[in-house]
């Protein structure tokens, strides 16, 4: 029988803990109005958790059920260093079976509804009876 993947993708430890706290203490504002929009099961009934470790990387928000991280790109994404750790970090995160949704945050700020509505066309689609993901409640 399959033992079911711990939620922080098999690490036990809580290596970056403090730095999770620190970056939810310090939201971006595309971070802050797009966590408005998915705490408290607001998305579809669906529970997100915010500054999420797995491994030794910190999702911007993850969805356990539904394996999915999402992350919100400012310009701390442009250089060429951050670009390189964010593809480690995507290649990692994909080879433990994550789906990575990158929004940028001029698009989280300028189009919310656009970027709820990809996430929602993704929860549906890995909750689809037959698809293999969990049913609706």
């Amino acid at each position: 029988m399959n033992k079911p993947r711990h939620y922080r993708g098999g690490f036990k430890f809580a290596g970056p803990a403090r730095r999770a706290r620190e970056l939810r203490k310090h939201q971006t504002s595309s971070e802050e109005l797009l966590w408005l929009r998915l705490r408290n099961c607001q998305l579809l009934n669906f529970k997100f958790r915010r500054q999420h470790q797995l491994a030794k990387y910190i999702a911007d928000f993850y969805r356990h059920d539904a394996q999915l991280v999402i992350e919100c790109d400012g310009s701390a994404h442009d250089p060429n260093e951050q670009w390189q750790h964010d593809r480690s970090r995507d290649a990692y995160m994909r080879s433990q079976g994550l789906k990575v949704l990158r929004f940028s945050n001029e698009r989280i700020l300028n189009d919310i509804e656009s970027v709820l509505g990809e996430i929602k066309r993704y929860l549906v689609s890995r909750n689809q009876p037959g698809v293999g993901g969990e049913k609706f409640k």
